[in-house]
């Protein structure tokens, strides 16, 4: 077979599988921002579900339960399974009823005739029979089996009763088994032998199987024999049984969704119906071998059916089936903690009960964890998702777009400078020579000036006027450390996701833009700490109280003692100082001291390492979220100490300052070397 691939230029129209995973991780994004957490972030989408970059709607977990318990009670408030046995009493009750009229018009004929003798006896006759409709049982199971020994007088009672029957044989039969209901209710005697030897065989199947014995006859001569009893050909004996455990746990549950009073009368019924065909027994036996051999068929379910409408018998039977199905699919999908979990659902089955649409979801929702994995975002390791070094990438990048989209509303090219001059590091451009110029010439340049002057024609004669150079610019590395607080009070006040977000673009930006630039980490609480790189993503706040300042400062402070060039620390928090580290008696080691509202001791301290950073030239700007009075105090004094800048933001524009001081902090410090 030979393929053909065709291939035209991308317009941003055509569907791409690429999209679909950007999309889906893009969902994630935040979350992983929040909680650091790849499993949890899944479940979440599992459970909430998300949307398509086309548009469609992927419901999640909750969505569907909910459909599907409305798709319940529906089922439920179908009809009533009750009604049948009202309904059959009544059936009876016209039978007999068609029988007294019939002998009331064959007295009448006998009086009409004229014959005494022939009036005598009818009437003897008709009142013999009249007594025996009088005396018959009041229950249905009673009243059908003395009308089998009743001689009817009317042919028309006759015909209905024996309709009747054969109706009521195929109603019950269809009820524990749908597809063998015609075999149970053929009058045919060497039929209805075949299908008792089938019913022998089968329970002599399951009983040796029990015991651990060799099955005879086997599986494969079973089907031979009797294959034509199961239209659906089961591939399997435990196939076949889990199909016919379902059909007879679901007429078992019809029967016990009944009053006690009816369950009776119709189960006398079933006996009444069989009992000369030993049948009877032989699915009794049938159903206590299934229910040892397939004991999660759903057995001893009952359901509050609500409808008005009479369910027959074998409706009844498949009502309680797509119930037990339904009941089925929502343990499964409430078990179902990972999008992986759902791989075992049965499609079919889900579009039957949450539409077609549903079904797509659920199979998004089972392959959301394998794309992302296939597209090397995330990966398992000891059993839980984590994100890999392309998916840290991936969120990085995003953020970073995001927060430069709304600078290029805002501040249209303010992230981007322009120092021309001479030096070690070619931008891209070039310059006529002049004197004094390191001799950096761009070859290209200065043959096309030659070209260009002296027209057409060879040898090409070089001019001083006709040479250009390369521009350049010296530059210095910018170290920065990002200090985040990680206190209890971030999340709480909603500021936590922007402030990581910005993390992870600042990291970004410095990573892909200027790789010769050094970031470091610190996030802090009660006690400060460094944080990784490749650790950021999973970082969550500390279920603690304290802001300790003092010890981040210190941790930055120690960062930055052997980098080079520009030494800067950016400090974002909601709060002012609260912790501070205390030396332990004996020089051994810091214990946190821990004030709300900070004290005085507190302040000191912190104030002192800022004061360490100025002399060690680092310079301290700082982020405040929802700044109070006091923070506001605190920070004026460490921004007049350190000739730092403070700034005063929200999370929805703390993107915006950040990066924007960055990169004009950056560029500040990039020294541009004139001409001499």
């Amino acid at each position: 077979m030979t393929h053909r691939w065709g291939y035209r230029r991308w317009d941003g129209t055509q569907h791409s599988a690429a999209d679909d995973v950007d999309g889906l991780f893009g969902e994630l994004a935040d979350d992983l921002l929040y909680h650091g957490d790849p499993d949890a972030a899944l479940r979440r989408l599992l459970n909430g579900g998300f949307e398509r970059p086309d548009g469609e709607r992927v419901q999640g977990l909750r969505e569907l339960l909910e459909r599907l318990r409305r798709a319940r009670q529906e089922e439920l408030e179908r009809g009533d399974p009750g009604g049948a046995y009202h309904e059959l009493a009544e059936e009876l009750d016209r039978v007999v009823d068609e029988e007294r009229a019939g002998l009331r018009e064959l007295a009448d004929d006998a009086r009409a005739s004229g014959d005494d003798r022939r009036r005598q006896v009818t009437e003897e006759a008709v009142a013999e029979r009249s007594m025996a409709l009088d005396l018959l049982p009041q229950d249905l199971a009673g009243k059908v089996r003395s009308l089998q020994q009743y001689e009817f007088a009317s042919t028309e009672a006759r015909e209905h009763f024996e309709d009747l029957l054969e109706r009521m044989r195929q109603e019950m039969a269809r009820s524990w088994f749908d597809q063998m209901s015609e075999a149970l209710s053929d009058p045919d005697p060497a039929q209805l032998e075949r299908t008792r030897q089938m019913f022998d065989a089968l329970n002599r199947m399951l009983e040796q199987r029990e015991r651990g014995e060799a099955l005879d006859p086997g599986f494969e001569q079973f089907m031979e024999r009797f294959g034509d009893f199961f239209p659906s050909q089961p591939e399997t004996l435990d196939e076949l049984l889990a199909d016919l455990a379902a059909q007879m746990a679901a007429a078992q549950a019809a029967l016990d969704s009944m009053t006690p009073e009816q369950r009776a009368q119709l189960q006398a019924l079933a006996e009444s119906l069989f009992e000369d065909l030993d049948l009877r027994w032989q699915v009794d036996r049938l159903a206590d071998n299934l229910r040892r051999a397939v004991p999660g068929a759903g057995w001893g379910r009952r359901y509050r059916f609500g409808g008005q409408d009479p369910l027959g018998l074998a409706d009844a039977a498949a009502s309680a089936r797509r119930l037990g199905e339904m009941d089925q699919l929502e343990q499964f999908l409430q078990s179902a903690t990972s999008p992986g979990a759902l791989s075992e659902v049965d499609l079919e089955q889900a579009a039957r009960y949450l539409g077609d649409d549903g079904a797509r979801s659920l199979d998004s929702l089972a392959r959301l964890a394998r794309e992302l994995e296939e597209a090397g975002l995330i990966e398992q390791r000891e059993g839980r998702y984590q994100l890999t070094a392309a998916g840290i990438r991936r969120i990085g990048q995003r953020a970073l777009s995001e927060l430069f989209s709304r600078l290029a509303k805002d501040r249209a090219g303010g992230h981007r400078a322009g120092h021309l001059g001479t030096g070690h590091e070619r931008e891209g451009q070039t310059k006529p020579f002049e004197f004094g110029d390191p001799f950096t010439v761009d070859i290209e340049r200065t043959v096309h000036n030659a070209v260009r002057r002296a027209g057409s024609g060879t040898p090409v004669r070089l001019e001083p006027d006709d040479f250009e150079i390369a521009r350049t610019e010296a530059l210095e590395r910018a170290s920065t450390v990002l200090m985040v607080d990680l206190s209890l009070s971030m999340p709480m006040r909603d500021n936590f996701l922007a402030a990581k977000k910005v993390a992870i673009a600042l990291h970004t930006l410095i990573t892909s833009r200027f790789p010769r630039d050094f970031l470091g980490l610190v996030g802090f609480s009660e006690v400060a700490r460094e944080i990784k790189a490749q650790d950021l993503p999973e970082v969550s706040w500390d279920f603690v109280y304290g802001t300790n300042m003092q010890h981040g400062l210190l941790l930055a402070r120690r960062m930055l003692a052997h980098r080079q060039g520009t030494k800067q620390i950016i400090m974002i928090t909601d709060g002012e100082p609260t912790a501070h580290l205390v030396p332990e008696p004996g020089g051994d080691g810091y214990s946190v001291f821990f004030n709300y509202p900070p004290v005085a001791e507190t302040l000191h301290a912190t104030l002192a390492e800022v004061a360490r950073c100025t002399r060690a030239g680092i310079t301290i700007n700082t982020f405040m979220l929802d700044a109070t009075r006091s923070l506001r105090g605190f920070v004026d004094q460490m921004t007049r100490l350190n000739r730092g800048r403070a700034f005063y933001t929200t999370p929805d524009t703390l993107g915006d300052y950040v990066l924007v001081d960055f990169l004009e902090h950056r560029q500040a410090s990039r020294r541009a070397v004139r001409p001499a």
